[in-house]
C-alpha cells in the first residue's frame, strides 16, 4: 500500500513543484512505483513531468468532482518514469463546486484509496494556500514534506504551517504528521542561510532532512524541457541531491514513519531569524 505525502508550504516560490517532480523521478530511479498528484490549478507539476495539461482528457478535477477514478484519469510520464494525475485550469473552479458536495474535504482521500495498491509512493503537490484543495491533500496524506529556503520570510511562515498541520491532525486526519523540512535552494556561501539552517536543526532535530538541495541552474532549466532535473541532467549537483533525498525517504519509510509524533515543536518554539549584525 502506498505511503502518501503532501509537499506543502503556505509560502509561494519555495520549490514545492520542483521538489515533487524531482523526488518522484528519484524514487522511480530507485525502483519505486510513484504517482504524482497535481493539486495546483497552474498545472506546473503536470507540465514539469512531461505531460501536456492542455491535452488531458481527464484530470484531478474530474476525480474530485466525482466523474472519474484515479486509474482512469492518470497518465504516464514516460521519460520521468512515474504516473501523473494531472491538473489544468479547470481545477480553479473545483473549490466552488466542492463546497456543495458531501465529504468535501475527504474526496481525494476516497479516490486515492482505489489506487493505493498500485504504488509505493503518492506525492501530492499542493497550492501555496490553505484552500479546500490543500485540505483535501492534507486529509489524504500520511505526512507532510516542507521544502523551505533558509531565509527570514521562510521562518516567518513556518509556525503557521506547523499549526495548520497540528489542526488537521487533531480534527481531520489522525495519521498526518510532519515528516520533515527539506532545505532547498541552499547556498553555503551566504552566512544567513547557514545560521537559519543551524536553527532549524536545533529546534526540529531529526525532522530536518539530512539531504540539502543546492541552488542549481539545471533544476531551473529542466521544466522548459518537460522533464524533472533528475532526468534532464543526472550529473548536476541538484539532480544528485534529489536522488540522495529519494534514498533518504525510502530509508525513513523503511524505519516506520508511523512511530514518530505528529509534530515535535510548537509554534512558540519555532526559530526566529538571526539578528542582523550591528553596523
Amino acid at each position: 500500500m502506498a505511503r502518501i505525502f503532501c509537499i506543502a508550504n503556505q509560502k509561494g516560490g519555495v520549490g514545492k513543484t520542483t521538489t515533487t517532480v524531482n523526488l518522484a523521478a528519484g524514487l522511480a530511479q530507485l525502483g519505486q512505483r510513484v504517482l504524482v498528484v497535481d493539486l495546483d490549478p497552474q498545472g506546473n507539476a503536470t507540465m514539469g513531468s512531461g505531460v501536456d495539461k492542455r491535452e488531458l482528457k481527464q484530470s484531478v478535477y474530474d476525480v474530485l468532482i466525482g466523474g472519474a477514478t484515479v486509474r482512469g484519469a492518470r497518465c504516464r510520464a514516460e521519460k520521468a518514469g512515474y504516473d501523473v494525475l494531472g491538473s489544468n485550469r479547470e481545477l480553479a473552479g473545483a473549490e466552488v463546486e466542492l463546497v456543495g458536495l458531501e465529504q468535501r474535504d475527504r474526496r481525494l482521500k476516497a479516490a486515492l484509496a482505489g489506487a493505493s495498491l498500485d504504488y509505493d509512493f503518492i506525492l501530492i503537490d499542493c497550492p501555496p494556500s490553505l484552500s479546500l484543495l490543500t485540505l483535501n491533500g492534507l486529509t489524504s496524506a500520511n505526512g507532510v514534506i516542507v521544502p523551505m529556503q533558509c531565509e527570514y520570510f521562510a521562518l516567518e511562515g513556518l509556525s503557521d504551517l506547523v499549526n495548520t498541520i497540528k489542526q488537521v491532525h487533531a480534527n481531520l486526519n489522525r495519521d498526518l504528521m510532519l515528516i520533515g523540512l527539506l532545505r532547498v535552494m541552499f547556498d553555503p556561501r551566504i552566512t544567513l542561510q547557514q545560521q537559519v539552517s543551524e536553527q532549524l536543526k536545533d529546534h526540529f532535530g531529526d525532522k530536518v532532512f539530512n539531504t540539502v538541495i543546492p541552488r542549481n541552474v539545471r533544476l531551473a532549466e529542466a521544466p522548459s524541457y518537460g522533464v524533472p532535473g533528475v532526468v534532464f541532467d543526472p550529473a548536476s549537483k541538484g539532480a544528485q541531491a534529489f536522488v540522495e533525498f529519494a534514498r533518504e525517504m525510502v530509508e525513513r519509510v523503511g524505519k516506520g514513519l508511523g512511530a514518530a509524533p505528529p509534530v515535535t515543536p510548537t509554534a512558540s518554539t519555532t526559530p526566529t531569524a538571526p539578528a542582523a549584525p550591528a553596523a
